[in-house]
């Protein structure tokens, strides 16, 4: 079997290259991004392996069916970036990693939550420049606050549970209740009641129409002023526009963000020598309290072994036919 990986970074290839040893499979791999420029390095392969920065709307497809792709294999648990309308109807086969590692991501949102709130960013630049004072760098104990959770399966699960120990109140808004969620204490209720009373909210729902910009102008206005935000999620969960227009007011107190919804050619690459061309987001950069991390959360080595593992063992049940659909 013949695998085409896009989008790959020097990590992706060793914990590839190194899962592969139990199958050896012929494995390509392309640093460029999938798309419909690039879709014809497909030409050969029984399966394309993508990242979440790659596009594969319905042109793309048509390609990888007509040049006899047989499997798209996600390295993500998100799938808003693949037309699935487009690939069941031309027979694609697209599977994910769904669950790779909900520490991974569950424990960066605690530690953004963290840093934003003892404002340890903004404390460590001013100690690098021999700056000791501690006037601005005011936070608050979390115990005893509301963190709001949005979102409550593997990764909303596993923040809840971490959040429990700080002594805080659980309120959380998904469309089926978690029963691990429930035995941390954490109580159900509408989006309008979490946005009202959460001193915290932390995104962890997916991304898919109804909850694009679920965080917008209308959702922000609703919030209790100050709040903190964090997104781990996916970067069109938030309008971004609305946001900075909030964090100008002062309505929205803090944000944590390692996602961005126009982050497709910014992350993953390094710009350092660059001029940024998108406005909205060095407009974002610009406040004090808002920390940004390029899409990092899921960045362990734990959560790359089973990614590798689990995209080999989706092309394998390809091969021998034991296939399980794992999307649509």
């Amino acid at each position: 079997m013949k695998i085409a990986i896009f989008s790959t970074q020097p990590f992706d290839r060793d914990y590839l290259l190194q899962a592969n040893l139990a199958y050896g499979y012929e494995v390509v791999f392309f640093e460029t991004r999938l798309h419909l420029g690039t879709v014809s390095l497909a030409k050969g392969f029984d399966v394309v392996s993508c990242f979440v920065t790659d596009q594969v709307g319905k042109e793309v497809i048509e390609k990888l069916v007509d040049l006899g792709v047989r499997l798209l294999a996600l390295r993500s648990a998100g799938f808003n970036h693949v037309d699935l309308n487009a690939a069941h109807a031309l027979g694609l086969r697209v599977a994910r990693v769904p669950a790779y590692s909900p520490y991974a991501v569950a424990e960066f949102a605690v530690g953004l939550l963290l840093a934003l709130n003892r404002k340890i960013h903004l404390a460590f630049n001013r100690v690098r420049e021999h700056n000791f004072l501690l006037t601005g760098l005011l936070g608050f104990d979390l115990h005893g606050k509301t963190v709001g959770i949005i979102g409550t399966g593997k990764i909303g699960s596993v923040f809840c549970h971490i959040m429990r120990g700080f002594g805080v109140e659980l309120i959380g808004y998904d469309l089926v209740e978690n029963p691990s969620c429930l035995e941390d204490g954490l109580h159900y209720t509408t989006l309008a009641d979490l946005y009202a009373r959460a001193d915290i909210i932390s995104l962890h729902c997916p991304l898919i129409p109804p909850t694009h910009h679920l965080i917008n102008a209308a959702a922000l206005a609703s919030m209790k002023p100050g709040v903190m935000l964090i997104n781990t999620g996916r970067g069109g969960l938030i309008d971004t526009l609305a946001l900075i227009a909030a964090l100008k007011t002062g309505q929205i107190g803090a944000v944590g963000l390692d996602v961005y919804e126009k982050e497709e050619g910014l992350f993953f690459y390094d710009l350092s020598t660059s001029s940024i061309q998108d406005d909205v987001f060095t407009r974002l950069q610009t406040f004090p309290h808002v920390l940004i991390t390029a899409h990092q959360a899921f960045f362990t080595k734990e959560a790359l072994t089973h990614i590798a593992q689990t995209t080999l063992a989706n092309c394998q049940a390809l091969e021998v036919g034991q296939w399980q659909e794992t999307l649509i």
